[in-house]
């Protein structure tokens, strides 16, 4: 009776979960069209910049100096603007294209990804989602990307939602130490994204709490977790493997030691 009422707890709580991704890529969608407008004009008004740039270049000898020295402070304080608008509005539209992949892209499709970028936009997607939910809370985050590394074919709503189980896992793992740890200890999570052979190799680690030996044997088991009730469903490693393993013929190991952190590694058969 127990275990039945446990599996009914899940299945409620995926039920929401599945909603909740309804709702996340409605509100994508939503967002996806304004930020365009302000991305468009940006970029309009960039064109407009050049066009007075020369205007005031050709008219720069009836302007006193002063007056020409200030207006071209403010015409490079202006042109560096909107390049931030069009740089983090850009940003944005890639997150939102992510999450709509996610959560309408078409089952086991395989495309071709630029690995880094995608592992790159997902550790900070947890890393964001970490500090919304637990205030005042920080982590020093090492990247390594390997430079011109191909694309690969793979699907990108899975293999994305497999990076993000690791790092949620990472950062929920710090977290909870820094509630107990000395004052000198700095949460830390690493990620590596580099080529071996014909492989991608994406490593994952954390200086975080580690896992026992009962929790490494049960680590893949369906609704194993070590989360408190209502914060882990105890189906996301399950699902990791599947996604590295059976969908994209590749491997996951782990290491950890209780007390002292834990790495993960996928490695994935490179296909163009």
């Amino acid at each position: 009776m127990e275990q039945i009422e446990q599996l009914q707890e899940q299945l409620k709580k995926q039920e929401k979960l599945a909603s909740l991704g309804l709702l996340s890529a409605g509100i994508a969608h939503e967002i996806q069209n304004p930020l365009n407008f302000v991305i468009n004009f940006s970029k309009m008004s960039d064109d407009l910049l050049k066009d007075l740039t020369e205007i005031v270049e050709d008219n720069k000898d009836k302007l006193a100096e002063d007056d020409r020295e200030e207006m071209e402070d403010i015409m490079t304080d202006l042109k560096e603007n909107m390049a931030k608008i069009v740089e983090h509005g850009e940003r944005a539209i890639d997150i939102i294209q992510g999450i709509l992949l996610v959560s309408r892209g078409k089952e086991n499709e395989f495309r071709p990804v630029d690995i880094c970028k995608l592992a790159k936009e997902y550790v900070w997607l947890s890393y964001h989602a970490m500090r919304a939910n637990h205030k005042g809370f920080n982590v020093s985050i090492h990247e390594q990307y390997e430079e011109g590394l191909p694309q690969m074919m793979v699907i990108p709503q899975d293999l994305s939602r497999a990076i993000l189980n690791i790092m949620n896992n990472a950062l929920y793992s710090v977290w909870k130490k820094s509630q107990n740890a000395p004052d000198d200890y700095k949460p830390e999570v690493s990620i590596v994204v580099s080529k071996q052979d014909n492989n991608c190799i994406i490593t994952m680690t954390d200086n975080g709490v580690g896992m026992n030996d009962e929790v490494k044997q049960k680590l893949f088991e369906n609704f194993f977790t070590t989360k408190p009730i209502g914060e882990g469903t105890g189906l996301g490693m399950n699902i990791v493997r599947d996604i590295i393993e059976n969908k994209h013929h590749g491997k996951i190991t782990f290491e950890s030691e209780e007390g002292q952190g834990a790495s993960f590694t996928f490695t994935i058969p490179i296909t163009k």
